[in-house]
């Protein structure tokens, strides 16, 4: 039996950095990015330095800016479900070689 846990993990941690950017792009200009920034309790100085830098989103969503200030936590409480979780609810009972149809 193959383990899909390490699977969803991996891919848990893209779909994570991909809202990230999409975050990113939707705050567009500077500005904005710079005072959401100061929202998510990053200093003055360095929200000033990400928000204008040239870096694309992709690799800003994988930097440490956006991995400290949009936790897996704040995304939880944006709706997000981490797959791992979603998977623990809905995966199938073990097995265990005999059929129990629930009678005494």
């Amino acid at each position: 039996m193959a383990s899909i846990q390490n699977k969803l993990n991996e891919l848990d941690g893209w779909v994570r950095n991909r809202l990230r950017y999409c975050i990113w792009h939707h705050w567009k200009k500077p500005e904005r990015k710079r005072k959401n920034l100061i929202r998510l309790g990053v200093e003055p100085a360095k929200a000033w330095q990400w928000s204008r830098s040239r870096m694309g989103g992709w690799k800003i969503a994988q930097s440490p800016i956006l991995g400290t200030t949009i936790t897996v936590e704040r995304l939880k409480k944006r709706g997000y479900v981490p797959l791992l979780e979603l998977y623990n609810q809905i995966k199938p009972v073990k097995w265990d070689g005999k059929l129990s149809l629930g009678y005494s």
